[in-house]
């Protein structure tokens, strides 16, 4: 019983930190939302000001509803049995064994993600339509959510298998077998990814001969960068907000711009923001990435290996662990749903961390283009994506991945 009522703790001062924040984030944008910051009166409206003080009010009252209900359905899973349930549910048509431990855990994914539908479909079809921003259709919402989770069942169903097969065969040290083989599997799929998968969503075409091409050939020759390709995807058939990526590693890396950002932006500040891109890999931000996440996942593998055999851990949860002695599924199945409660206040530092590689990128553009450039597209993308001007600091410093407008702009225009 301890556990559960640190559980309950850590789960109420979580919710009660959120809440408390969005809350902080709401009447910032309302005090600041009829004068534009002075910094900004030139270059930005007070309309399209209003508009993303309007924009960021209604995520946050979505957002709202989505932790309270996210809180509810956890508390319904664990503390209130439906996890415990579904497990002696399927035990009546599944023998125990691995197979039926990769049911439940298939039928977890699949039962959170048909939760989740009604909020995507506000957030598409009500909030991003009221702002002018979705541009997608029914059907494809409908593709969407059946292609990823076709996909989630056709590549989860192994993986877990193989996980399962581990935890139930492999010895005491079984977890380190199974960080093993996901972070080799993570590592595959993020070489295969951009080829095989990204391509069912989105229509990836070779980004056309001319000057915007000449002038980003220029940048990777001069940056020493060589990728796979540089390609526009079909951003504008789903939303009209605008981005660029990197993705893939080792020969299959390639650069993708949305074509909503190269309808936006001019040939200047597209190099700008591809010379910020570039920096997060000439600076190794993603090698460093790739390593903290393999370091935090075998932490949590050798902390699930020891919990899987504490009985406190699952009666905590309100699960009974199986008579066989062979918990796996249940044991995975409870760990991701109460891991984030307990790694939620460490949230600050991945933020920090995020913010200081983006003033890193931001430093190597400016170096390797015009700072200027860089300026006007993040203004450009600021007020073509709604995003607030006058965000609160405490907000900010716990969620926010990128500094706030006014401090990233200011870091840039001192390298001018």
């Amino acid at each position: 019983m301890t556990f559960t009522y640190i559980f309950l703790a850590f789960l109420f001062f979580s919710l009660f930190t959120e809440l408390f924040l969005a809350n902080r984030q709401s009447k910032s944008v309302v005090l600041h939302r009829y004068a534009v910051p002075a910094e900004f009166s030139s270059k930005i409206t007070l309309e399209d000001h209003q508009k993303a003080a309007d924009y960021t009010l209604a995520k946050l009252g979505l957002g709202f509803w989505e932790i309270i209900f996210s809180k509810v359905v956890l508390l319904s899973l664990t503390l209130l049995g439906l996890l415990n349930l579904l497990h002696l549910e399927l035990l009546g048509y599944i023998s125990a064994g691995v197979w039926q431990q990769v049911a439940l855990l298939m039928s977890l994914m699949i039962i959170s993600s048909v939760l989740d539908l009604p909020f995507s479909w506000y957030r598409q079809f009500k909030l991003e339509e009221q702002f002018s921003f979705n541009r997608m259709d029914v059907k494809t919402f409908w593709i969407d959510f059946l292609k990823g989770t076709a996909l989630s069942v056709v590549i989860g169903t192994p993986l877990l298998w193989v996980i399962l097969t581990l935890m139930d065969r492999a010895g005491v040290y079984w977890w380190g077998y199974a960080w093993a083989f996901l972070m080799g599997f993570i590592l595959l799929a993020t070489w295969v990814g951009p080829t095989f998968i990204a391509p069912l969503f989105n229509k990836f075409k070779p980004l056309e001969e001319g000057a915007l091409k000449d002038k980003i050939q220029t940048l990777l020759d001069r940056c020493g960068f060589v990728s796979k390709g540089l390609f526009v995807m079909d951003g504008s058939k789903r939303s009209a907000h605008g981005n660029a990526y990197f993705t893939g590693i080792g020969k299959s890396k390639r650069i993708v711009f949305f074509d909503t950002l190269i309808e936006k932006l001019s040939p200047s500040e597209i190099e700008a923001v591809l010379a910020h891109e570039l920096g997060h890999f000439k600076k190794n931000h993603i090698k460093k990435r790739l390593f903290l996440t393999f370091a935090i996942s075998l932490a949590g593998f050798a902390l699930l290996g020891w919990l899987t055999n504490q009985m406190w851990f699952y009666e905590g949860l309100g699960v009974t662990p199986p008579i066989d002695g062979k918990p796996g599924g249940l044991a995975l199945a409870l760990f991701s749903l109460a891991l984030p409660v307990f790694t939620f206040f460490i949230t600050p530092l991945s933020s920090l961390l995020s913010r200081k590689h983006e003033f890193e990128a931001d430093a190597f553009a400016a170096e390797k283009t015009n700072a200027d450039d860089m300026v006007s597209a993040l203004l450009k993308l600021y007020q073509d994506n709604a995003a607030t001007l006058t965000p609160d600091h405490l907000y900010s410093a716990f969620y926010d991945s990128h500094p706030p407008a006014p401090i990233r702009i200011a870091h840039l225009q001192s390298l001018t």
